[in-house]
């Protein structure tokens, strides 16, 4: 692959942010959901806050379980309307004697909406918010779902949305942070008693929060002597990717202190992950303090956290870190609290690729751990032999154990052979950061790799994983020399190298995750990510009962094309997932790929990285004429726009007040009196003004 496509593929260039913006510029957005998951059996408030969400008519997760309605939208209210309905609280507030149950509701949402609106506010992209009221089955699959927003404009980007099995506490939401000025910051921090910076929780638990800036959460519990605690923090696993923070995602800080105060034990990264987590084995019986924070003290309402903290299993590592397809898989676990836990793979007969893992113990799940299928031959390393000879083509499980290790292979070639050497750690979550040598026959150093880009790996930042492709220039024996970068080593440091020809293979990717079909059609961009060399064309089609398309094909030496996708709707749910399959015959055999739905998410101003979803979902619109209470008689605006002139921008800008006005007034925000007063009062300002 040359290096101008390796960038276009991997960053997607300044071109290719220009072409995302244009197919999404228009779907709703959803920066953060709060809080992100609930225990089993429980019902609970969410509030989600984004960009065109105001026409929301529900919400969606993934999976079987989890119901969702609608509880409230909050749109934006310009200035004029916000006076407005101040005068009206302000009347409610002053009139005598008791008020209907019908007024009452009105005064306590425009006191909830006067308290909730900020003028100023920090990101835009935000200010938008939308509730809903989520009930979890008792029986509901544990683990991560994905929740996106329903609105009139088609599905919002998914975010994550997790179903817990131990108890759960949830801070209040956080009010739309305020606009910072420079020197003047301390203006725009959270107000919050110092009663509400502490709370105490009984372990096990999930916490719920949301960090502002320059704030600090903490929790109170007792632990007794010899638990064996874990501590995991849930942060950029929500939201994966910020736009306009450095280094792009929240950065979470959390320390445990002893009831002296003292710390005890601290972690802000676990290996190379943001999230952090602490392993805590309790020294003492007594009562414990754990901290939340920022790094640099930043904070927004996007700066959401689920924090997990108690006797939960945690897996550390495994191995080996993959297997042949069609084996069982009986990977070795490391780890905290793992006893009576058996490994539980979500994919039942899985072939090629990585798979998530994970412990379940029956009242916890741990960590999610990938792990690899494959079909080439496969060996262990042996730990004692400081040269392995091996026989091509193969894959070997092996580790860095103690630093400053080096594993070497040895492997008898062919001049004019190509030879592919690929490390797959740190997409395994591995700690390791691979570097790789090809020593020709003659001692000399023929190739070596650090780093090498993956795109389709979206959550990876630093692509420590080492790739080679070489022609080898003479029969011989050579050697692959691998170590860690930072000479670094130890137990969780796994890998799996595959030494091999070539084997030309493509991986799709669908950007963005959602459809909105209007008319019944929409187009689709799909991705090509080639491997070990393969330029050749990919045939795209869509399988799904209800939805066609026509021939389109990724052409030769492309990265992308379109497909367009035309439905049938009678009968099918609305959304309905959909899968996209490529087909391309490469040496004679046909391969077939599923094409991953992916959203494009900007990190720190500049990088874009398609982070896969779990489904790809299409929207079809429908027409909603539901009002929130019936209008009084409502004026007839037409004769009024008709004898405007075009160059009246006043007698027009009154016009769009007035209906503006009767918007607040349909989602409960006005009496009957007060909404006829205002309009009438309009009015005759319109009749008073009019030149005829």
């Amino acid at each position: 692959m040359n290096p101008s496509r390796l960038i276009i593929l991997c960053l997607f260039g300044l071109a290719g942010s220009q072409v995302f913006a244009q197919k999404t510029a228009n779907l709703p957005y959803i920066g953060y959901v709060y809080p992100a998951g609930g225990q089993q059996g429980t019902t609970f408030t969410v509030r989600a806050g984004g960009q065109r969400i105001e026409t929301s008519t529900g919400a969606v997760v993934s999976g079987k379980g989890v119901r969702v309605t609608l509880k409230e939208c909050y749109t934006r209210i310009g200035n004029q309307e916000m006076r407005l309905l101040k005068e009206q609280l302000k009347i409610l507030k002053k009139s005598k004697g008791e008020l209907d149950e019908e007024t009452l509701r009105i005064k306590e949402k425009l006191e909830m909406r006067i308290r909730e609106e900020e003028r100023n506010p920090a990101s835009r992209s935000l200010a938008t918010l939308a509730e809903f009221n989520i009930t979890i089955a008792p029986n509901a699959k544990p683990g991560l779902r994905e929740i996106r927003l329903k609105t009139t404009r088609g599905l919002s980007n998914p975010l994550s949305f997790y179903v817990g099995r131990i108890p759960e506490t949830t801070r209040a939401p956080m009010k739309i942070s305020k606009f910072q000025t420079l020197g003047k910051e301390h203006l725009a921090l959270r107000k919050r008693a110092a009663a509400d910076e502490e709370k105490t929780i009984l372990l096990p638990c999930t916490v719920n929060g949301q960090i502002a800036s320059g704030e600090i959460n903490r929790y109170r519990f007792t632990a007794e002597k010899g638990q064996r605690l874990v501590i995991s923090t849930l942060a950029r696993q929500l939201v994966p990717y910020i736009a306009d923070a450095v280094p792009g995602w929240f950065q979470p800080v959390i320390t445990l202190q002893d009831a002296d105060e003292n710390d005890v034990a601290f972690n802000d990264d676990y290996r190379f992950k943001p999230d952090p987590t602490l392993l805590y084995e309790v020294e003492e019986t007594g009562e414990y303090v754990l901290s939340i924070k920022d790094a640099i003290y930043r904070g927004r309402e996007d700066f959401v956290y689920r924090m997990t903290l108690g006797e939960t299993p945690f897996v550390t590592d495994i191995y080996p870190p993959g297997t042949s397809a069609g084996k069982k898989i009986r990977p070795k676990m490391n780890g905290w609290n793992l006893k009576n836990s058996s490994i539980k793979l979500a994919t039942p007969n899985p072939t090629e690729g990585i798979y998530p893992i994970a412990a379940d113990r029956g009242d916890a799940i741990s960590n999610i751990i990938p792990f690899a299928i494959d079909t080439l031959p496969e060996q262990m390393e042996k730990p004692k032999k400081t040269v392995q000879q091996v026989t091509l083509p193969i894959i070997v499980n092996g580790r860095i154990e103690v630093p400053g290790d080096q594993d070497i292979y040895e492997f008898a070639a062919t001049e004019g052979d190509t030879l592919v050497a690929e490390v797959n750690a740190r997409r395994l979550d591995s700690p390791l950061d691979s570097i790789i040598k090809l020593i020709a026959p003659d001692g000399t150093l023929l190739a070596l790799n650090d780093d090498h880009a993956d795109p389709a790996s979206g959550l990876n930042t630093h692509h420590a994983d080492s790739y080679l492709r070489v022609q080898l220039p003479t029969s011989g024996t050579y050697q692959l020399q691998l170590s860690d970068t930072a000479q670094k080593g130890g137990r969780a440091y796994t890998y799996r190298l595959r030494l091999s020809p070539p084997r030309p293979d493509f991986a799709l990717r669908t950007v963005p995750s959602r459809l909105y079909m209007k008319g019944n059609k929409a187009n689709l961009e799909v991705y090509a990510v080639r491997k070990d060399g393969y330029e050749g064309p990919i045939n795209l089609q869509i399988n799904t009962p209800g939805f066609s398309s026509k021939k389109a094909s990724i052409p030769a030496g492309e990265e992308k094309s379109q497909i367009l996708i035309t439905c049938k709707p009678q009968g099918l749910p609305n959304p309905a997932p959909i899968t996209i399959t490529g087909t391309a015959t490469i040496d004679g055999q046909e391969l077939t790929r599923d094409a991953v739905p992916s959203e494009d998410w900007m990190q720190a101003f500049l990088w874009r990285h398609l982070v896969p979803s779990q489904e790809l979902l299409t929207y079809r619109s429908e027409k909603t004429t539901k009002k929130l209470i019936p209008l009084p008689a409502e004026p007839d605006l037409s004769d009024l726009n008709k004898e405007v002139k075009k160059d009246d921008k006043s007698r027009k800008q009154l016009i769009g007040r007035v209906k503006r006005i009767g918007l607040l007034y349909q989602n409960g925000l006005m009496t009957d009196d007060f909404y006829t007063k205002t309009v009438t009062d309009l009015l005759d300002y319109l009749e008073v003004e009019s030149p005829n």
